[in-house]
């Protein structure tokens, strides 16, 4: 059982207090606060990491995942999918998460499946697009929680 004295209301003082006693505990913690892939995709995704036989092959498709910003405007989701369709070449869709609550942006997290060759194509595709949009593959809960393992074989 784990009991943590909280000596303050202030909310950042008690947060740092609770991630030390946690880690005091022997718990491995990190603070997510500022992520802004967890508070918009990561805490509502479940299901884990894809399985995958392997990726060393030459000819495996790597993921990227990207957050976006969609104008909250009717046709934003037709103008991706055809800007999409238009540059594919092999390209898999492999995670779409879409968050609104009420803003002028719809908040999308997309993962896509890139055949090897097809990271200058999908560059063209963003540029093309024209939607804010920042790169998540790096991000803490995407490799804690979403990205498939390398192959340790």
């Amino acid at each position: 059982q784990y009991h943590a004295e909280l000596p303050s209301n202030d909310e950042s003082l008690v947060c740092l207090q609770l991630l030390s006693d946690l880690r005091a505990a022997g718990f491995g913690v990190q603070d997510l606060s500022d992520n802004e892939m967890a508070k918009s995709h990561g805490r509502y995704l479940c299901g884990g990491r894809p399985h995958q036989a392997s990726t060393s092959s030459s000819d495996a498709c790597i993921e990227h995942v990207y957050r976006f910003e969609f104008p909250e405007r009717p046709g934003a989701l037709k103008t991706f999918l055809e800007t999409f369709t238009r540059q594919a070449s092999g390209w898999n869709v492999s995670l779409f998460h879409y968050r609104n609550h009420g803003h002028d942006v719809g908040r999308v997290l997309v993962g896509v499946q890139l055949p090897p060759g097809q990271e200058r194509a999908w560059q063209t595709f963003l540029q093309r697009l024209g939607y804010p949009y920042c790169a998540e593959n790096s991000n803490v809960v995407y490799q804690q929680f979403l990205c498939t393992p390398e192959d340790d074989s």
